[in-house]
């Protein structure tokens, strides 16, 4: 799972003429769901957003407060083009979680984060939706977080990995 914070001091999202969300000082948040990734990376992405302290505090020592200490607000946007690589110069999906189950998984994200903060200060835009995000970023503040799934090891692997073992002795 990969996620790109950006600190912003206002952000919105637009499908056609409709705002889907908008938010003022907090974070927007692109979120990129690995077809591997569960509970675990989730959890992980989760804490890093409402912990990560990426504000000043009232003395405006930098570095200090996270989005919660600031009661600020955050925008998550389901962004499937973060989990893709290149081939040449044509990006590759095929490490991105499928559209059926990635919803079902942005939506456990969310309501996870909402649970954890303040749901009324969670907002985001359309999943699978054609979206305009306008940000208006801080600082600029710009970081990338990712935690990589554990690829599940198949039957089939487990096979090939015994039989390489037994080459080699």
């Amino acid at each position: 799972m990969k996620a790109l914070i950006q600190r912003v001091a206002k952000a919105s999202v637009t499908v056609g003429e409709r705002t889907t969300g908008s938010i003022g000082h907090g974070l927007c948040v692109l979120i990129g769901i690995h077809r591997h990734d569960t509970d675990k990376e989730m959890e992980y992405i989760i804490r890093k957003i409402l912990n990560l302290r990426l504000f000043s505090d009232e003395g405006d020592k930098r570095w200090s407060k996270s989005v919660v200490d600031m009661d600020y607000e955050v925008i998550c946007i389901s962004q499937f083009t973060l989990e893709s690589s290149l081939k040449g110069n044509k990006p590759d999906f095929r490490e991105a979680m499928t559209t059926e189950k990635s919803k079902a998984f942005y939506e456990k994200f969310l309501d996870t984060l909402k649970s954890q903060y303040k749901p009324e200060k969670i907002q985001d835009g359309e999943f699978g939706s054609y979206m305009q995000v306008h940000i208006q970023n801080d600082g600029p503040v710009t970081i990338p977080i990712e935690m990589k799934p554990q690829k599940p090891a198949s039957s089939e692997e487990k096979s090939e990995g015994a039989r390489s073992q037994g080459d080699n002795s």
